[in-house]
């Protein structure tokens, strides 16, 4: 019993430490989100990426680079661009890059694992968007996703024709606090499924032994791999990410669990780049899109993160780069509350957090997404359990440590 209670301490402190890590690059991609929603115009939209042309790509993947957000801020603004008028390549190549081209990203990568997955992470960027605007060339669904847009330019929320121009509204109080407005409506969209994916992380990290993963990935450790083993990492990790999702930079350190254990380059690459292929990003384009558009998103990403992972890992392998499992650090050994850059970002971004709610408050009040429908029901019941783990697994710290 007193194992189970210090491992429930550990699951609540991991889960908390993640969180912490990440939370000032959802800020940070919810504030450009909203900055997008509010000041870029359709018609400028349409101007910049509106084909799916080498430029357009370019911008979007630029874009993505510089947003740095994490996977859920980054679906709130590339919906935004897609319903903007930008097409459906260069709104999915700035989601790819702004979960993947990141700098942030980089730094943690290194942290956690090695230079080569570091590498890795940008080149599979690039092969994934390249990759993706092949998919989508060859699959496009036209009367799909014009439904898709319809449906997105919905979720907006606002008619354009009534906007005054950009330059005029930056300055404005209006502007600010249409800002504000839509910086807590998306938190109100995704706290429950963030609540429980963080929750869920933990406990994996603490619970689940590093056996499982051994087992769960053929021929984990062996040095000389077969193509069709090869396949097996790259498929079972995104099941893998399914089970352990907490965006794409929180899946680092359990990426680096997988790796210490034995699982390949390829194998780990393809749990990195599975932010946004599992259940709660799923959930979230299908209430942007609809079911259907966001299963041929799912599909379409599903197909190309494996191409992308099997072909580095041979290209690797080839050049003699890849990595040594030696090289990985524990999550849960992690000291995640540190005096650093993580603090005064965090800082910064519960200011602008804390700002906006009361902003919106005083304008028209606040009204989170509690739960509409039986799904939503289920979810906030869910993310009210997790809270209650959280809250008893730091709460008996004393006690152990008694």
């Amino acid at each position: 019993m007193q194992n189970f209670f210090t491992l429930w301490h550990e699951a609540a402190r991991t889960s908390t430490g993640l969180f912490w890590m990440a939370f000032w690059a959802f800020g940070l991609g919810y504030v450009i989100s909203s900055l997008i929603q509010v000041f870029v115009t359709e018609a400028r939209m349409k101007r910049e990426m509106g084909e799916a042309g080498p430029r357009s790509v370019g911008l979007a993947t630029v874009f993505g680079f510089v947003s740095s957000s994490c996977s859920f801020a980054a679906l709130a603004t590339s919906r935004s661009l897609f319903a903007k008028g930008a097409g459906l390549v260069p709104a999915l190549a700035f989601l790819l890059a702004s979960t993947n081209l990141v700098i942030e990203l980089g730094i943690i990568i290194a942290v956690f694992l090695s230079w080569q997955f570091v590498v890795g992470e940008y080149l599979g960027g690039m092969l994934l968007i390249l990759l993706m605007w092949l998919v989508v060339r060859l699959t496009y669904p036209d009367k799909l996703a014009e439904a898709a847009r319809e449906r997105a330019r919905e979720q907006e929320g606002e008619d354009e024709t009534d906007v005054p121009d950009w330059r005029k509204l930056i300055r404005s109080r209006e502007g600010w606090g249409m800002v504000a407005n839509r910086y807590v409506m998306e938190w109100s969209m995704v706290w429950k499924d963030v609540t429980i994916g963080f929750a869920v992380a933990g406990i994996v990290a603490a619970f689940v032994p590093r056996e499982f993963f051994q087992w769960l990935f053929i021929g984990s450790g062996s040095e000389d791999l077969g193509f069709f083993q090869l396949l097996q990492h790259a498929l079972v990790g995104p099941v893998a990410a399914f089970f352990t999702f907490i965006g794409s930079m929180g899946n680092i350190p359990l990426a680096a669990v997988l790796f210490s254990n034995g699982v390949s380059f390829a194998g780990v690459m393809a749990f990195i780049f599975s932010d946004l292929v599992v259940l709660p990003v799923l959930r979230i384009q299908a209430k942007y899109y609809g079911w259907r558009f966001a299963l041929y998103i799912l599909g379409v990403f599903l197909v190309v993160l494996v191409a992308a992972t099997i072909a580095m890992h041979y290209g690797f392998q080839l050049a003699g780069l890849l990595p040594d499992p030696s090289s990985a650090q524990s999550v849960t050994d992690r000291d995640f509350f540190q005096v650093d850059y993580t603090l005064f970002l965090n800082a910064a971004f519960i200011a602008v957090t804390v700002v906006f709610i009361v902003w919106k408050m005083r304008s028209s009040g606040l009204s989170l997404d509690w739960g509409a429908d039986a799904t939503e029901k289920v979810l906030f019941v869910l993310s009210m359990v997790a809270y209650a783990w959280l809250a008893g697994g730091w709460l008996i710290a004393p006690l152990l440590a008694g």
